[in-house]
């Protein structure tokens, strides 16, 4: 995600220098990206801190073009949830498409807190893992069992 951060750090740098949204406590920072389930197109799928911005991302593995996809909207699996998206294309790395959850971003009085943020925004989205089931006792045979006999006994 190293490309997609310094991607959006430049566009902070050339684009936005100088417009009041910018929220100077905060900085680019990609959150909890994982390759999201479909393996015939793999997107990898996490948040996109930003000073103006924070949004859900789906990133294509490889840089592809625009499609004429650029502005239009998608309902997309993310996790466990659907949400609209928007496609957004930039030469450096190529087709993406994010779906807005926080701009302006005057709120967040910290880096930390946007961190917690998108953290808990991905928590939601993301279905916990299985746990485990519990291990349980074996069952006795039905012989030992008539027999009186416990289920670490021998027949």
């Amino acid at each position: 995600m190293l490309a997609l951060e310094n991607f959006y750090r430049q566009v902070q740098t050339e684009r936005m220098q100088g417009i009041p949204l910018l929220n100077a406590a905060l900085c680019v920072e990609a959150v909890g990206f994982e390759w999201g389930a479909d393996a015939e197109d793999p997107v990898a799928e996490g948040v996109l801190i930003t000073p103006w911005f924070m949004s859900l991302v789906r990133l294509p593995a490889q840089a592809l073009p625009h499609g004429n996809q650029v502005g239009r909207s998608f309902v997309r699996d993310f996790g466990s949830e659907r949400f609209d998206f928007i496609g957004a294309h930039d030469p450096a790395i190529g087709y993406h498409e994010t779906c807005g959850l926080f701009s302006p971003m005057g709120e967040f009085t910290t880096q930390a807190l946007a961190l917690e943020t998108a953290q808990a925004a991905l928590a939601l989205t993301r279905p916990a893992p299985a746990a485990a089931p519990a291990a349980s006792e074996p069952v006795p045979a039905r012989r030992a069992f008539l027999l009186g006999r416990g289920a670490g006994a021998r027949a």
